[in-house]
């Protein structure tokens, strides 16, 4: 007996210290998380900020000085570029070091190296698509170029000796509450981050769902309901615009490609897609005759932000803006002579060929008549707790085969079974020099310069200079496609649908000074139809770029607060074209009290999606659940996966052809009208809002309805923000939902002295117990901007510099 308690007692503790410093499930280590030396409690910092720092580092050629502000924010004056990116690197570590490592692991498909066999079919994926392969070969193109070489070593040097210098206690939150650790940054991880970018930009693909479209309606359907210019638009280059260049010949169109294979696998109605607007206004409409340039790119939104604000200064280099954490460079800013921003174009630089291979071990397939060996890559995908799996990914000479086996995962959905993805994003290329020309530009010839390097994901660069020159150009690597080339699924064994070449860049749209005095894109369509190539058959809708373009046209003596109020827009265009033809269908004595109070506020709703708005709430839904009324009962198919006809072509049968055939439910016996679907999902609509809020007042506002927060990256319950209760919608200028929208508002005024202001909806700091981490999310709800300090010296006194760190060589 005696025994069996001294064996009780010495294992009872050797047990307990185990459970107490292991991680089990989601539940991190108890006692290293709880450990007042090493543990959470070291990350809860003061607001006593180290006003003065020496450092000596090894990396450092020379002396650094990076002063932060008061809203922490570093400004680097180095002496040489190597310095400048070392400097970059080691600070965004500083400051962001678990997003950077984070977001690298998830692009590379090694997100269950963390959190273990849940996260398989994420990195499955990953690995599937090619983004390991894609950063592989665009880091090749990175490391052939002397400057982007010695950026990214540079850069990567900086994080390195950030890393190198954290004890336990100093790692950030995350790391504790996972329980892993830092490894080394490698340049690799620089690629992975731009490839991510291109997979958030342009990964979604429609050839699947356009394909059982064409299959199961025919080519007239097909053709009639997914157009190929929509019947509304004010695209980008303004119509009208010559092109001055003698175009290549197009490629001939083959004769198969509408005899289209695929597999079967859910129903999508078109989500709207990830928005941005920029504009940039000539001096002839400003009031202080030199251009204004603004941009805010939607994403989404999280903590930490998705950008991270720098100034970098070095010789020939004094540039400001936000820079991507784990990237060199300034993605978005201004310098003293030029300023730039971006939107998505959402080219076609994605297509999937079905494959016929010869047997199941898929090691040959059919091309030009002919078998062709594939060859393998082999995928090792750790997994914590588990052992490794080999995961064999098949490629043609078109790219990656996804799928044999459709996986339970969302993301996968789009994705047909036994065909190859053919994908910008895998090829090498080198987009650090477009920023690193740009960060250093003058004028319009070094814009345009800096556009030559850049392939993906495909981008509208406004510009404006000091020169008073503004200008627009939807940018990046196009394959030279015959018209619709990539629509639908593309036959692998035919050569006629490989992609035959590219573009010129310098036969890419663009416009500079045009006699409007302004330039703006809103993600809708990048030319009128008289441009010769083909980049897309279909964008996102009109409604964003035609307010933009609305209230640019009649604006005069402009200044910063015009540009700030016209980001915070939220008119509402869609509100605009389709209630004046459904509010009079709506028979009001058929309806109960609260329907009619909703009818009623709805019908003398200003269509400002402002955020005490009950109407924008009913419209909102109203509009949705009248799209589903209309094309559910067609474009649902069990296992057969198909997309509902776009808002325009939505919005153009309501208006011209109130009596389409696709009003009928061909579900029900008796014949449905425009009229019917219109009552049905007006009540659907304020029966679904009581429900959920109550009785129609103050809970149906629009903001509490639209529930905008900033989550946490990794969902992290307790690190993301409060409800914000602003205004905004997906279709208006301030494209809020959700979490989606303005990840970064950006206003710059040029001139002899450029003047920049700026938010995003954080702070500098990936801490959660930092002062720093969400401290900006207020400033950005109400729509306002912060003054961006651009120090011309580390002696500057404009700056507000509340830190200095001065770096020497170790």
């Amino acid at each position: 007996m005696n025994r069996a308690k001294a064996l009780i007692c010495i294992i009872t503790p050797i047990l307990l210290a185990y459970m107490l410093n292991t991680k089990f499930g989601d539940t991190p280590p108890i006692l290293k998380f709880l450990n007042p030396f090493t543990g959470f409690w070291q990350n809860a910092e003061s607001n006593m900020i180290t006003a003065n720092k020496k450092i000596a580092l090894k990396g450092a050629y020379d002396k650094i000085d990076i002063l932060f502000d008061d809203r922490m924010i570093p400004h680097v004056f180095a002496q040489n570029d190597h310095d400048v990116y070392y400097a970059q690197g080691y600070v965004t570590a500083m400051h962001r070091l678990w997003q950077m490592d984070f977001q690298t692991r998830f692009a590379a498909g090694r997100i269950s190296e963390v959190v273990g066999k849940k996260a398989i079919e994420v990195d499955r994926y990953q690995r599937r698509m090619g983004m390991v392969y894609g950063a592989e070969n665009s880091l090749k193109g990175m490391m052939e170029d002397p400057k982007a070489k010695e950026m990214i070593l540079a850069y990567t040097a900086g994080i390195n000796d950030y890393i190198h210098s954290l004890s336990r206690a100093n790692l950030p939150l995350e790391y504790k509450l996972l329980d892993f650790k830092p490894e080394d940054w490698t340049p690799i991880k620089c690629a992975l981050l731009l490839k991510q970018m291109s997979a958030v930009l342009a990964m979604g693909s429609d050839e699947f769902y356009m394909t059982n479209i064409l299959k199961k309606f025919g080519p007239e359907i097909t053709k009639d309901l997914f157009p190929d210019y929509p019947f509304k638009e004010d695209p980008i280059i303004p119509v009208g615009t010559k092109w001055d260049f003698t175009p290549l010949p197009i490629p001939p169109i083959p004769k198969g490609y509408t005899e289209m294979l695929t597999g079967n696998v859910q129903t999508k109605q078109k989500i709207e897609g990830i928005g941005s607007n920029n504009w940039a206004v000539s001096g002839a409409k400003t009031a202080s005759g030199y251009p204004i340039l603004a941009n805010d790119p939607h994403l989404d939104l999280t903590l930490p932000s998705i950008w991270y604000q720098i100034q970098l200064h070095a010789p020939g280099l004094n540039s400001y803006g936000v820079s991507l954490p784990g990237a060199p460079g300034i993605i978005i800013g201004f310098n003293q002579n030029i300023a730039w921003g971006v939107t998505n174009v959402a080219a076609d630089v994605l297509d999937f060929y079905q494959i016929k291979f010869k047997d199941n071990t898929h090691k040959n397939y059919w091309y030009n008549n002919e078998w062709k060996n594939t060859s393998q890559r082999l995928e090792k995908i750790k997994i914590r707790g588990s052992a490794d799996e080999i995961d064999t990914v098949y490629y043609t000479h078109q790219g990656p085969v996804v799928y044999f086996q459709k996986p339970n995962y969302s993301k996968a959905s789009n994705v047909p079974v036994g065909n190859a993805l053919r994908w910008i994003a895998h090829d090498k290329s080198n987009e650090l020099m477009t920023f690193y020309y740009l960060n250093r530009g003058k004028n319009y010839t070094d814009y345009r310069k800096a556009l030559t390097f850049y392939t993906a994901p495909a981008q509208n660069f406004v510009f404006a200079s000091a020169d008073n020159d503004i200008a627009i150009t939807p940018n990046g690597k196009f394959p030279l496609k015959w018209k619709d080339q990539g629509k639908f699924i593309l036959d692998g064994s035919d050569p006629g649908n490989d992609w035959h070449g590219w573009i010129p860049a310098s036969q890419n749209p663009t416009v500079k000074n045009p006699p409007r005095n302004f330039v703006s894109s809103a993600n809708q369509s990048s030319t009128d139809t008289t441009y010769p190539y083909y980049i897309n058959w279909e964008f996102s809708p009109y409604e964003r770029g035609k307010r933009i373009n609305d209230r640019l046209t009649t604006m005069t003596k402009a200044n910063v607060d015009s540009m700030r109020n016209l980001q915070s827009d939220s008119y509402s265009i869609i509100a605009e074209n389709l209630l004046p033809y459904i509010l009079p269908l709506v028979d009001s004595t058929q309806l109960n009290a609260t329907q009619k109070e909703a009818l009623h506020l709805t019908t003398k709703w200003n269509k400002f999606f402002e955020a005490k708005e009950v109407a924008a709430s009913i419209f909102d839904l109203w509009n949705k659940r009248l799209n589903y009324d209309i094309w559910d009962d067609e474009f649902t198919i069990a296992n057969i996966p198909m997309r509902y006809p776009s808002r325009d072509r939505t919005i153009e049968l309501i208006q011209k052809d109130p009596n389409s055939k696709w009003f009928d439910n061909v579900k029900t016996s008796q014949k449905e009208t425009l009229k019917d679907l219109v009552n049905e999902s007006f009540k659907f609509t304020c029966d679904s809002l009581e429900r959920k809020y109550g009785a129609i007042g103050k809970n149906w506002n629009w903001g509490k309805v639209k529930n905008t927060n900033v989550p946490h990256l990794a969902k992290i319950p307790g690190f993301g923000s409060k409800k914000l209760l602003i205004g905004g919608g997906k279709s208006t200028v301030n494209a809020l939902s959700e979490s989606n929208g303005p990840s970064w508002r950006m206003v710059i005024e040029l001139g002899k002295t450029p003047k920049g202001h700026g938010v995003y909806p954080g702070g500098q700091s990936g801490n959660p117990g930092s002062p720093f981490y969400d401290n900006m999310i207020d400033t950005w709800a109400e729509g306002k901007l912060y003054d961006l300090f651009f120090m011309q010296s580390p002696d500057d006194k404009s700056g507000k510099i509340i830190s200095h760190y001065k770096i020497s060589k170790k």
